[in-house]
Formats: C-alpha cells, sequence, structure tokens
C-alpha cells in the first residue's frame, strides 16, 4: 500500500474513529485502526465489538491495500507532523514508513485480516433525521444515564430510541429521574423501539455538526443500529431486554402547578448549589405559596434563601428535589418560562411543555423543616 494524503483530513478522520478504540481491551488488534485503501478514497475503521466506525477521506493512491495500525501511535504521529501532504506506505511485513517534509517514521503494522469486521445491516426499518434535531435530542436527555459503578441494570446504560406515530422519543432514565424528548420525523416511519448503549449514541453526537440541513439516516435490524452521516458510518449493539414501562410514570395528574422564569429558577438552585459538599446530598427545598417560591438550602457549610415570582394554579406545597438533577433539567430547556407540575411531597415532580417535546421526572428528596 501507498498512499498520499492531507495531513489535516487525515487526522481529523482518525478523531471520528479512534472514539471506537477500547480505552482497556485484551484483543491487542481491538487497539488498532484498519486502514482499507481502494481507488481515490481511505477507509478507516475502528471497532471494539459494540460501536464501530468507519469514515473515508480522499487520497492519491500509487498501491492499493489495506493494514492495521496502533491507533494511539498513530494518532500521536499524524497530529505532530507538520500540516501538508503525508505519504504512508506498507511493504509485505506490514511495516509502515510515514513521511511529512523531513520527517520519516517506522512502525509496526498487523495483519489486517485479524481485524474483527464491522457487523453489517440487514435493513428492518430506515429513518432519516437532520443532524441538528438528532445531536439536541440526545444531548438533552443522556445526562440522566446512570454512571458506570451504579448501573444495576444494562438497561440504564443505554437511551430508548422509541418511533410510534412518526414521533421520535428518546429517554433516559437513572432511577432518580428521567429525561425525554420527543420531536416528529418529516417522513412516514415505521414504529420501532430499541435501546441504544449511551457511551455510542453520545459519540455519534459529538460527530454530528449542528447544520439544521444535513441529514442522518438511521438503519436498524433485530441487533444492530446504524448511523450514516457525511462519510461516516457507525454501528453499534443495540442493548438486550424490554425497556421500563415509563409512560405507567407518567401522570398528567397534579395538585399544583407553576410558571416561572426558566433562567432566573436555574441560576437561583445553582446559587444554592454552592453551599453543598461533592458528596452531600442535601435537597433544595422549594416552598410554593401564592405568587411566590420560596428557594432555600441549609447545609454545614451555611444557609441560603431567595424568593421567586411564579404563577401558580391550585395549592401551596413544599417539596425537596437534589439540586444537580434540578438544575440539569433546567438548562436542557430553551423556554423563557418553564412549567412545572407538582402533586405531593413524595410524589415526582414534572417539568413540561404544552407540545409534549420534553418531559422531565425528579423524584423527591425527604427532608426536615427546621427552624433558623
Amino acid at each position: 500500500m501507498k498512499i498520499s494524503i492531507q495531513r489535516s483530513e487525515l487526522a481529523e478522520a482518525l478523531s471520528i474513529v479512534t472514539k471506537a478504540v477500547p480505552s482497556r481491551t485484551t484483543l491487542p488488534i481491538l487497539e488498532c485502526v484498519l486502514v482499507e485503501v481502494s481507488g481515490s478514497r481511505a477507509m478507516i475503521s475502528a471497532n471494539d465489538t459494540e460501536i464501530g466506525i468507519q469514515t473515508i477521506v480522499k487520497c492519491e493512491t500509487a498501491e492499493e491495500g489495506t493494514v492495521a495500525i496502533d491507533a494511539k501511535i498513530f494518532t500521536q504521529i499524524i497530529r505532530k507532523l507538520p500540516e501538508n501532504v503525508v505519504t504512508i506506505a506498507t511493504d509485505e511485513n506490514y511495516k509502515v514508513s510515514i513521511d511529512c517534509e523531513a520527517s520519516h517514521f517506522d512502525i509496526p503494522g498487523k495483519d489486517p485480516e485479524e481485524f474483527p469486521e464491522i457487523p453489517r445491516i440487514r435493513t428492518k426499518s430506515m429513518y432519516v433525521i437532520s443532524h441538528f434535531m438528532l445531536r439536541e435530542m440526545v444531548n438533552r436527555t443522556n445526562f440522566s444515564i446512570a454512571p458506570i459503578e451504579e448501573r444495576g441494570n444494562a438497561l440504564m446504560s443505554g437511551q430508548l430510541f422509541e418511533v410510534k406515530d412518526d414521533f421520535l422519543r428518546i429517554v433516559s432514565l437513572d432511577g432518580y429521574r428521567i429525561s425525554i424528548r420527543r420531536e416528529q420525523l418529516k417522513d412516514h416511519s415505521e414504529n420501532i423501539s430499541v435501546v441504544i448503549p449511551g457511551k455510542a449514541i453520545a459519540d455519534v453526537a459529538k460527530l454530528l455538526s449542528g447544520d439544521n440541513e444535513k441529514e442522518a439516516t438511521i438503519t436498524v435490524d433485530d441487533n444492530h443500529i446504524m448511523f450514516e452521516f457525511d462519510d461516516t458510518r457507525v454501528v453499534c449493539r443495540l442493548v438486550d431486554g424490554n425497556y421500563f414501562a415509563i409512560d405507567n410514570i407518567l401522570s398528567l395528574d397534579y395538585e399544583t402547578k407553576i410558571i416561572v422564569n426558566r433562567r432566573r429558577f436555574l441560576d437561583c438552585v445553582e446559587r444554592s448549589s454552592l453551599l453543598v459538599r461533592e458528596m452531600d446530598k442535601k435537597p433544595v427545598i422549594l416552598n410554593i405559596k401564592d405568587g411566590n417560591m420560596n428557594i432555600s438550602m441549609r447545609t454545614g457549610i451555611g444557609k441560603m434563601d431567595e424568593d421567586i415570582d411564579i404563577m401558580k394554579m391550585g395549592g401551596d406545597i413544599m417539596i425537596g428535589l437534589n439540586p444537580k438533577f434540578l438544575s440539569d433539567a433546567l438548562k436542557a430547556i430553551d423556554d423563557e418560562e418553564v412549567s412545572v407540575y407538582l402533586i405531593n411531597p413524595k410524589a415526582p415532580c414534572y417539568i413540561r411543555d404544552d407540545r409534549n417535546s420534553y418531559n422531565y421526572v425528579i423524584q423527591p428528596v425527604n427532608f426536615k423543616v427546621t427552624e433558623d
């Protein structure tokens, strides 16, 4: 194999595919990227057996061929080379030579036959969505996935990808909160419900542009889901099992509804968090009376009180919520005002809009009312 390729284009391709290179593995071949050259294109792949990423970059080809190269050293070399044309060549023993201006490297490659093939998708369902919409829906829900050390259920490590009546719904939960985004697809789409590994869908979101005019194609079969956009293809294994029956939790009943300025509410909650130590589980207390909401925090560091004007429908209520969970939800919303629905101090808090495009559910935290 022998090719010439622009350093910047190769570096960008490596930054894309190396998201699928595992940080730890017992299979050394998975620490490599596969470079396959055919015609005027080099296809670069990485695969950790759960997620595989392929992207294509243009090149000038003197000799076609395929080689597996250690991803870490290859990426580091390409990043440090001058901004010019890079020549990459291999011999029959898979030795890789890299030249750029006066720089020359020789590094060992590996037999490409050892590299695991990225699964081929047998089309069952196909969907088209804009880069912007998919990225926003993922980024505004994936913070509710449970940390690795707390995941007692594999389904909590993923996000629900559900299409019903031409609406896409993406859901994540961690046992303490639920984050939901729902948007209408442009074309008629088959109903489907699958769970995607959280890391995989987060990596896809990082690769998508914010362009609302660009489209991504999503293909699903019984075991895998594939995202195709620009010159990149991402294939990941689906999480086995049926997702939690969240619709049973999404009550439309409420005893109290408030409408409040989102930015003011968020700023106040974040100010209360200044008094919370990293390992503290102190709730922020919302005391809602008439047209006022008092927000308070009491910790070993100090105490904080602040009042916010609200519109209220229903009865007075006092409830404790995790301040981080509340601020995460408020940050994920763009609306100037938000509607908060409450039932009682021991029932979930719901933050949702009238269009049902988002719904953030937060479990309450027990607290004791203390006299100052």
